[in-house]
């Protein structure tokens, strides 16, 4: 059992304060009688409703973020911002990211409390294909692109399981001249599949076959895909059908 105020903060309904005069005001009620006030308790199993609209109670929550640079991708941080601070309409207080992208990296990040989702996403074997966009120095060859889709040891004597690579030229980019991913001469462009989750594998990857990242973008991680209308920084919740896919085995 929860305190109604603190029930309809956990569902972004208002801060506590705000809510509290919900209540007061009348506004609230609970099987059908109003709200005796901000301390009676309710459970999930209760019929709660603010302006006549149904409080569903919601346990977990989903967040697509899109990654910016400069934010890490942790909880807590000392010294830089952090995903979590990006997400300004949820009061859950035990949300966090699903993995990690490096700072300097952008896209596709996971923001939730599942943490049972969040296992089955990240456990070693599992092998969750996540796609990349990867821009790099120097010309990609086919040599390269073999080498990537083989398998590879990026330096802890363990080959990497064999990528899925995708070259791209500039004509096939729907990115404009001064968009980071745009390649200048002697870069080229790839969309990298793995389904690992190593230390900086990517950057490893490529720098082993010679080709140095220069900004890096995830794009899809299992079913769920980035969607094109978030710019960097913002974020939506996923819709059920996202959910539901991306949970499916």
């Amino acid at each position: 059992m929860v305190r109604l105020d603190k029930y309809l903060a956990q569902m972004s309904m208002g801060t506590r304060s705000e809510v509290k005069k919900f209540i007061k005001s009348g506004r609230v009620f609970v099987n059908g009688a109003p709200a005796s006030g901000p301390e009676q308790k309710v459970t999930e199993e209760d019929d709660v409703e603010l302006d006549g609209e149904k409080v569903s109670y919601e346990r977990y929550v989903y967040y697509m973020l899109n990654k910016p640079q400069g934010v890490v991708s942790a909880t807590k941080d000392n010294t830089c911002r952090t995903v979590l601070s990006l997400i300004t309409d949820s009061t859950k207080k035990d949300l966090f990211p699903v993995g990690r992208l490096d700072k300097d990296t952008e896209g596709l990040l996971l923001i939730t409390n599942d943490g049972a989702l969040s296992h089955d996403l990240l456990a070693p074997g599992k092998h969750v294909w996540k796609t990349y966009f990867v821009r790099v120095q120097g010309i990609l060859e086919d040599k390269d692109i073999e080498c990537l889709e083989n398998g590879m040891d990026i330096g802890d004597d363990r080959m990497t399981l064999p990528a899925k690579v995708k070259r791209l030229d500039a004509a096939s980019l729907s990115l404009k001249a001064d968009d980071p991913g745009y390649p200048g001469d002697m870069e080229s462009c790839l969309e990298l599949s793995i389904r690992e989750g190593r230390f900086h594998q990517v950057k490893r990857m490529l720098a082993g076959v010679g080709h140095p990242v220069l900004y890096l973008k995830r794009l899809s991680m299992r079913s769920l895909r980035l969607d094109e209308a978030l710019k960097p920084g913002e974020y939506r919740r996923l819709t059920p059908e996202e959910i539901a896919a991306l949970q499916k085995k």
